[in-house]
This record gives C-alpha cells, structure tokens and sequence, in this order.
C-alpha cells in the first residue's frame, strides 16, 4: 500500500481512538488537522487499511460501520440505545465452529460477532425513568 499524508493521518486517529469510531466521526476529528480533506477520502482510506489489516472494520446491522485499532481476534458488544461499541476478549470453542460447518458445509476461515444490549450508563438512566 503506498504510503500517504492523508492516510497517516487517518490511521493515526483510528489508532488514538478507543471508541471505535465511524468514518463520518474520524472524518470530523480529521478535518481538524487537514481541514480541507473530503468524506471521500476519509472513506477510501478506510477502506485501503481495513483492506490490508492494519485496522479493523465492524460491521453493525442497521447502522454504520465502525472501526477498530485491534485487530487481533476479538468480538464487540454493542449498546442499542447510545450505540457505544466496546470489545469483548474470549474464545470460540472450536466446537461450536465445528457443528456450524457440519450444519452449513461451510469451511470458517474466521468470525466475527457483535452481541447488542443496553450498556451500564444507559441501563441506569432507564431504570432512573
């Protein structure tokens, strides 16, 4: 991957944020320091590195994508009310992935799962209702 300015900067942000954030964020906090870059190459460049691993993209259903500067293997737990994404650190069991090829026929080359519930701040301003 060539190296670029722009594309420095980008990774820098990811890899300064524990907030795994989505592009339209990191293109905000981007813009501070090159006010002139557009959403598009915020996106490109996202892009390119999730595409060579140096960072890692999270897929969220019905929601943007986030980012990640872990990328060893690890799962996410989303909250559904603030959208807050923190990473969780446990193992599949090489079993469970065994009975979903047996049932799939599909060989796992790896996974990734984002559990969703409602995070501590917001689990206590509910019961606060």
């Amino acid at each position: 991957m060539k190296k670029s300015y722009q594309r420095d900067i980008i990774l820098k942000i990811v890899m300064d944020s524990c907030d795994h954030p989505t592009a339209d964020t990191i293109y905000t906090r981007v813009q501070k320091i090159i006010p002139n870059i557009s959403l598009g190459t915020v996106y490109r460049n996202l892009n390119a590195l999730a595409d060579n691993g140096y960072i890692k993209r999270i897929g969220v259903p019905n929601n943007q994508d986030r980012f990640d500067k872990t990328i060893s293997n690890h799962h996410h737990i989303r909250c559904v009310l603030c959208n807050s994404v923190k990473d969780i650190f446990f193992d599949i069991s090489k079993e469970f992935c065994d009975k979903i090829e047996l049932e799939t026929d599909y060989k796992i080359l790896s996974h990734d799962l984002v559990f969703e519930g409602i995070c501590p701040n917001c689990f206590k301003k509910e019961g606060e209702k």
